[in-house]
């Protein structure tokens, strides 16, 4: 009898919840099948069948807490009521098969993408031909499970041609009640939304942050942009995009400025000479923050498909413990959503990072006296004013502003 444990995640990941289970009790499972998801702290994590044989004794169950080396099921052997084993190849081909005939149209495609549902729900969601926007989900956060699939498929068909608007992640209690006699929903937090909420309380208890302002003008980007896009496109396969241009105005002011790329350890500060770049993404589940590594080595195209990648990884929660580690400064873009000016949080335990903002058209003095309309970008720098003083902040900004409003010198300096 093989035990299924809870594998290490990360030096400081020591427990996590266990999110759904892939296969049920009592199932046939070959090795290097996933069993179950694992949310942690950072990412959801799938936990592998080590061994061939039939799972039993489950011992944990979805919403469950769990601690790394911890046993959950056990592996026995014999044929289980699933599918019978088949050799590695045997699946690899069916999944190439799979791939050739999908199940669904692209438009039930696009839909299923709106819908947050685990890998085992939507593989049966497309085996059975459902709408996964129909389907009723049983998890408080909206998450749809296989289990959920399977509740659908049993529903009598007159239900299931009904039309069914998509349901709200949380449906009210009516039993609960504020103090006042007015009716609220209690909602328990996820393992990762309770991370980012203490992480951000202990960036405010533990750092003494100020944020300093400035604006950029972004014309001469936006003129770049406007000539090169199609030509860039073309060549890299991916769009030229602000975050590039960013990221090396970035590394160039933290090579003039190395303390912002630094970290307080004790009473010593660690100056990094490598620029690993942090670019915050938001997602269903909360903000993560992947990293752009060597971002100092990368071209322009290399920074774009690498930020393509990972926030493409992050809204499909595909995102490996790897790819949120060691970063060095973060940049975080509140623009997309239409922030005008914002005073974005340090990400611990790094000591300074950059917020963006919308582009809006603003009458600006140019040439001395002459009142023009331009693109205008307000930027902000928080910073660790523990090892980070004014002078640096501001002098940072102001080099990452003149760096933007003249492209050219990314090139010589970034």
């Amino acid at each position: 009898m093989h035990e299924v444990k809870v594998p290490e995640l990360a030096e400081s990941i020591t427990e996590g919840t266990i999110s759904d289970w892939m296969v049920s009790e009592g199932d046939s499972v070959n090795e290097g099948d996933v069993l179950l998801e694992l949310e942690t702290d950072k990412v959801n994590v799938e936990i592998h069948a080590e061994q061939s044989g039939v799972l039993s004794n489950i011992k944990k169950h979805a919403g469950d807490v769990v601690e790394v080396g911890e046993v959950i099921a056990h592996i026995g052997e014999g044929e289980g009521k699933g599918a019978p084993a088949q050799d590695k190849n045997e699946i690899q081909e069916e999944k190439k098969e799979e791939q050739k005939q999908p199940a669904v149209s692209k438009e039930e495609e696009t839909h299923a993408d709106d819908v947050t549902a685990s890998p085992a729900a939507r593989k049966l969601a497309r085996e059975k031909g459902i709408d996964l926007q129909r389907v009723r989900p049983t998890d408080p956060m909206g998450r749809i499970t296989a289990e959920d699939v399977k509740a659908h498929t049993e529903e009598p068909p007159a239900a299931q041609k009904a039309p069914q608007k998509k349901q709200p992640a949380v449906q009210p209690s009516p039993a609960a009640e504020s103090d006042a006699g007015k009716p609220v929903e209690r909602v328990r937090m996820s393992r990762r939304r309770q991370t980012i909420a203490n992480h951000l309380v202990q960036a405010q208890h533990n750092a003494a942050m100020l944020t300093t302002f400035n604006e950029v003008d972004m014309s001469a980007i936006m003129e770049v942009r406007k000539r090169r896009k199609e030509a860039f496109k073309e060549e890299h396969d991916v769009n030229l995009g602000f975050m590039s241009f960013f990221t090396k105005a970035v590394v160039a002011a933290l090579k003039k400025y190395p303390v912002l790329n630094a970290e307080i350890d004790g009473q010593d500060i660690l100056y990094k000479k490598y620029y690993d770049i942090g670019v915050a993404v938001a997602t269903d589940d909360g903000l993560v923050v992947p990293v752009v590594r060597d971002a100092d080595r990368s071209s322009f195209a290399e920074i774009e498909r690498d930020i393509y990648n990972l926030a493409k990884k992050a809204r499909d929660n595909k995102l490996a413990l790897a790819d949120l580690q060691g970063g060095t400064f973060t940049i975080t873009n509140g623009g997309v959503f239409g922030s005008l000016m914002s005073t974005p949080i340090l990400n611990a335990p790094q000591v300074g990072i950059l917020g963006m903002h919308t582009i809006q058209k603003r009458p600006v003095t140019v040439n001395g006296d002459q009142l023009e309309h331009r693109p205008m970008m307000y930027i902000a720098l928080s910073y660790d004013h523990r090892i980070v003083d004014g002078k640096e902040a501001v002098s940072f900004l102001v080099t990452i502003k003149k760096l933007l409003e003249d492209p050219e010198l990314l090139l010589l300096e970034g």
